[in-house]
């Protein structure tokens, strides 16, 4: 039996208008008050510098009214913005538009202390970052994999979303492929997890429960929750009778880990970056 191994990418589609996104005529033909000139920055300028189009095309989304600002749907061309408080969105996606914003994915490897330091002198997520720290930028880690739990952890310096990610209130899910004692009885332990078990500090249950492999007296199970207590995966798993011996985290929210080797970093798209904006309502 193989350690588990990182699922597969998963295809994030374009964006796409947001679940309670509606337009009313007033907000169409009354675009945000313009800042004076010199102030703010042009919106096509703004749009181009965070990936989403050339200028060009950007005016011709505006045109289109694909924009908006604030909530307000923008017709208008040359309205200047501040990128530093404006809320913008393309087809209902809001878009990152501050340049000092940063979003990654790393594949914590095994044995790494989910810390920026470690005063044990411990290989920390700290050290992965450690030139991009040194460069200037303020990150902290989106939650936490404990030292035996490899997979997918995100760094920011994003606090308000950060924050809504790890607040049990969002719910937001999180997948892990286990290696487990024992060839689990899908039925029963399925039926187990999804009604609740009672751990020390409370109950708990698995939003999602599939097993995968199963011989030699292990199995390979996937396991989906919104739960963020410490060991939480492996107290639900060894409390139905299969303890774990090895654990992937592949997914937080809309994103995955992919094929991201142990150790290393990748930048969010705007896509993931969007999509994780829409699960935590921002």
């Amino acid at each position: 039996m193989h350690r588990p191994s990182p699922a597969l990418p998963v295809m994030l589609s374009n964006a796409k208008p947001a679940r309670h996104q509606h337009v009313d005529l007033e907000a169409v033909q009354e675009n945000p008050k313009k800042l004076p000139w010199g102030e703010g920055e042009r919106l096509q300028k703004v749009l181009a510098k965070a990936g989403v189009a050339s200028r060009r095309v950007a005016e011709d989304m505006i045109e289109a009214g694909r924009i908006e600002v604030d909530g307000r749907i923008v017709r208008e061309q040359g309205l200047r913005i501040d990128p530093e408080n404006a809320v913008v969105r393309v087809d209902g996606v809001r878009v990152v538009v501050r340049d000092e914003q940063v979003y990654l994915a790393l594949n914590k490897p095994k044995g790494w202390q989910s810390t920026m330091s470690d005063e044990m002198g411990r290989p920390c997520v700290g050290d992965i970052v450690a030139e991009r720290i040194a460069a200037g930028q303020r990150l902290f880690h989106v939650g936490r994999l404990d030292a035996d739990t490899e997979g997918l952890l995100l760094l920011t310096n994003d606090g308000d979303l950060a924050h809504r990610l790890m607040h049990p209130s969002y719910e937001v899910s999180k997948t892990y492929l286990a290696t487990v004692n024992g060839e689990v009885n899908q039925r029963h332990v399925a039926k187990l997890l999804r009604e609740g078990v009672e751990l020390e500090d409370g109950p708990a249950k698995a939003d999602k429960f599939q097993v995968l492999e199963v011989g030699q007296g292990k199995s390979l199970v996937k396991i989906v929750l919104h739960e963020g207590r410490k060991h939480i995966v492996r107290r639900l798993l060894a409390e139905v009778g299969h303890p774990v011996t090895a654990l992937v985290r592949t997914h937080v929210g809309p994103v995955a880990l992919g094929d991201q080797r142990p150790g290393a970093l990748r930048v969010l798209g705007r896509d993931e970056i969007g999509k994780l904006y829409e699960a935590v309502s921002l």
